[in-house]
């Protein structure tokens, strides 16, 4: 189909999955042309230009996978709603193909996954095309978006601001227009806030809607995989794409799961639809991200929404002042990375003890500037998971998050769902200090393993700040509307400027 021309590839860089499946229908082009642009984009501006630090690396198949779905195509067979539509996937998500699954670190690289993780088999089987691996935060990160294979991302409204973690880099290359679509995995706060200060769209889902299977465990009892967009409708798209039973992830068995989550969007006004506001903890800690979330309000209400306000989270407190609850969290990180690196084929560290001993030993990659203290705490633990303290701990969470928590404020307001800032604009990179605390909404949805979507909002100064809804377990389709009523009703999303480092 020849060169790209510069307005056709500016329109590339901001297509949704919509756009772009109606171009291939109707011949004005092909997938091998858009994985080709893609390719060229993450040339232009990964290790190049800006340097975004966004892309790990690319899949050398990916250009011939678009030819078979092109050819598909042509003979009249389409596979599903991602057929020829490339995906960035977050490198701690396996594929089993020709590019790693490393978490970021050469110590993985040896790590030969003998099969994909369930999520990527069912973006394959969709007509998905699997273009490369994003970088993450590591193991040893004291600024998010660093790892030692992929160096420090960089958010790419502002050079010089983090991207956030620890799906930084899918965060990053989609705001960039290096993917249509990405990969991330959240624990608490790993999609929310990469989207919230990348301006994308960003949705956690409950945990057991989509697998697990084939994802490096952080804290398996709260780790999920979702889709990291630039619209509402983009992300309802692959989300029905990941959703199922899956027989190597028990977690699942219990989900509410739907195909098609694209009929959720139709609504524009929200009338009848009740919000609430939770301003212990999730507001206070930032103005601006506050003035973004209350203009967010506005427009909620002038759409039609209930606004109660305040609708308060009523054992916040309790959770953050309860220690036990991150010891359980690294206690289960010990035992399912332990057991991860066991299982795992290949060469490489098969224990945390060995990872740690691996990163001594190549200190001036994998630690330059940071050291590895959290990871030699979650091994001097036990990794038992039947000890009292941690049951108890987990106990705890699951009643203060759930029943206590998020659970009691929407009953007790008759609420569909609760609106708050996702957190600040972007910090600056800071190789010495690290990042500052982390403040944002996703503490609650994410010791709950409840489901939450961060939205573009509005901006600070050329940095993008989102708003964040959510609910109790498998609310995706009521989370889905609202978001998309907003966006609707508020666009604001808008591409990054690559601005250089700021003054002050």
């Amino acid at each position: 189909m020849g060169t790209l021309s510069s307005a056709r590839a500016d329109a590339l860089a901001e297509a949704t999955i919509a756009e772009l499946q109606t171009a291939m229908a109707t011949g004005q082009l092909s997938a091998v042309e858009l994985v080709r642009y893609h390719l060229d984009r993450i040339d232009q501006l990964n290790l190049r230009g800006p340097q975004l630090r966004a892309v790990l690396e690319t899949n050398p198949q990916a250009l011939e996978i678009a030819e078979l779905r092109d050819a598909e195509r042509r003979r009249g067979h389409l596979r599903g709603a991602l057929h020829g539509i490339p995906v960035l996937v977050k490198d701690n998500i396996e594929t089993a193909d020709l590019i790693h699954t490393s978490n970021g670190t050469a110590a993985l690289l040896g790590a030969r996954p003998e099969r994909d993780a369930t999520v990527i088999a069912r973006l394959r089987a969709a007509g998905a095309i699997v273009l490369g691996k994003t970088n993450k935060s590591g193991w040893i990160s004291g600024s998010a978006g660093w790892s030692a294979r992929g160096g420090q991302g960089r958010n790419p409204h502002q050079l010089d601001r983090s991207p956030h973690g620890s799906s930084s880099g899918s965060a990053a290359a989609v705001a960039a227009g290096l993917s249509v679509v990405a990969l991330g995995t959240e624990t608490i706060g790993s999609i929310l806030g990469p989207a919230g200060v990348n301006g994308v769209v960003g949705l956690k889902p409950t945990v057991g809607l989509t697998s697990r299977a084939g994802m490096i465990p952080g804290v398996r009892s709260l780790d999920t995989i979702g889709p990291l967009c630039r619209t509402v409708a983009d992300a309802a798209t692959v989300l029905g794409v990941l959703t199922g039973i899956d027989e190597r992830d028990p977690a699942t068995a219990a989900g509410r799961h739907r195909s098609d989550y694209r009929d959720c969007l139709g609504a524009e006004s929200l009338a009848g639809t009740r919000i609430g506001v939770p301003r212990e903890s999730f507001f206070g800690y930032d103005d601006h991200a506050d003035a973004v979330a209350e203009q967010a309000i506005r427009v909620l209400a002038a759409a039609g929404a209930t606004i109660v306000d305040p609708a308060d989270v009523p054992s916040v407190s309790r959770l953050l002042s309860d220690e036990g609850l991150m010891m359980a969290q690294l206690q289960e990180v010990k035992h399912h990375l332990d057991a991860y690196l066991a299982a795992t084929p290949g060469e490489h560290p098969r224990s945390i003890a060995e990872l740690i001993a691996y990163n001594r030993a190549h200190a001036e990659v994998e630690m330059p500037y940071f050291g590895q203290e959290t990871l030699e705490l979650v091994d001097s633990l036990s990794g038992d998971l039947t000890d009292p303290d941690y049951v108890s701990a987990v106990q705890r969470m699951r009643r203060l998050s759930r029943e206590d928590g998020i659970d009691a404020v929407l009953r007790e307001h008759r609420l569909d769902a609760l609106v708050a800032p996702t957190g600040g604009p972007a910090w600056k990179i800071d190789l010495v200090h690290g990042d500052p605390p982390a403040r944002g909404s996703a503490l609650i949805p994410g010791l709950a393993g409840y489901p939450a979507i961060s939205v573009p909002a509005g901006e600070v100064r050329g940095l993008p700040v989102g708003v964040t809804f959510l609910a109790g377990a498998w609310s995706e389709p009521v989370l889905l509307r609202i978001a998309h009523a907003f966006e609707q009703a508020h666009p604001a999303w808008f591409p990054p400027r690559f601005q250089p480092p700021s003054v002050g």
